[in-house]
């Protein structure tokens, strides 16, 4: 698929926030969705420590999970690791990635914040709004806000709130186990992220897509796994 350059990469960490500041305005809380036939889960590594980005896609179709597409892509690394700001760090090996699957997916879900970001614009905000893919993003850890403790149950979330505002969901994907932070990326409600972040997980704390991309950004030997071919329809590659 092809994305297209809205500004350029070399910013100093104060454009950055500038450029945050100003793009934020255009990202869409609201569902604009079709049809969604493809998944795509998105997660980056680094190799050489830290001197190398490493970005994953793995599209799976909705209906069964099974793993369609994927590609990786390789970049420099030449912003500093700086919280709030990791989206100028890795999106320009994710939109490389990108233009290397064959399957355009309907939905992007993202191993980062979306709104749930101190200036709402998180890398599930930056990689929707380049790509005008809704977009979800699938945080592990707290970025920003205050929440209550949903119950210890599959499915069961409470609100994460900033200054009043609400900007994601603590979502408990599977009981006994740590919450993910969920918060719309672009062109999705909160309450839809969070619908289709449960379609896409099954025994896991993790959904499927990010298993999938996490296991190809970070994981042992991919250069053996790369350059496999995709499997048969009905049939899947083992990654794990």
């Amino acid at each position: 698929m092809q994305t297209q350059p809205r500004h350029e990469w070399n910013l100093t960490p104060a454009a950055a926030i500038a450029l945050q500041q100003k793009l934020r305005g255009e990202i869409s809380t609201r569902d604009d969705l079709g049809e969604v036939r493809y998944v795509a889960g998105i997660d980056v590594g680094f190799e050489d420590d830290g001197k190398v980005t490493r970005a994953a896609i793995a599209v799976l179709s909705l209906a069964d999970l099974q793993l369609r597409d994927r590609a990786i892509a390789r970049r420099p690394t030449t912003f500093p690791y700086i919280p709030g700001l990791l989206s100028f760090r890795e999106v320009p090996a994710v939109l490389a990635a990108l233009e290397r699957i064959t399957i355009t997916p309907d939905l992007l879900l993202c191993d980062g914040m979306g709104i749930a970001h101190p200036r709402r614009f998180g890398i599930a905000c930056h990689i929707g709004l380049l790509t005008q893919l809704p977009a979800i993003g699938v945080g592990k850890s707290l970025l920003v806000g205050k929440y209550v403790e949903p119950p210890d149950e599959r499915g069961s979330w409470s609100p994460l709130v900033d200054k009043g505002e609400t900007i994601g969901a603590i979502l408990r994907t599977r009981p006994q186990t740590k919450p993910l932070y969920i918060s719309p990326g672009h062109r999705i409600s909160l309450e839809t992220a969070i619908a289709y972040v449960m379609r896409c997980t099954t025994r896991y704390r993790l959904p499927e897509t990010t298993r999938h991309a996490h296991k190809l950004a970070s994981g042992p030997a991919i250069d053996a796994v790369e350059n496999q071919p995709i499997a048969a329809e009905n049939q899947q590659i083992s990654l794990f």
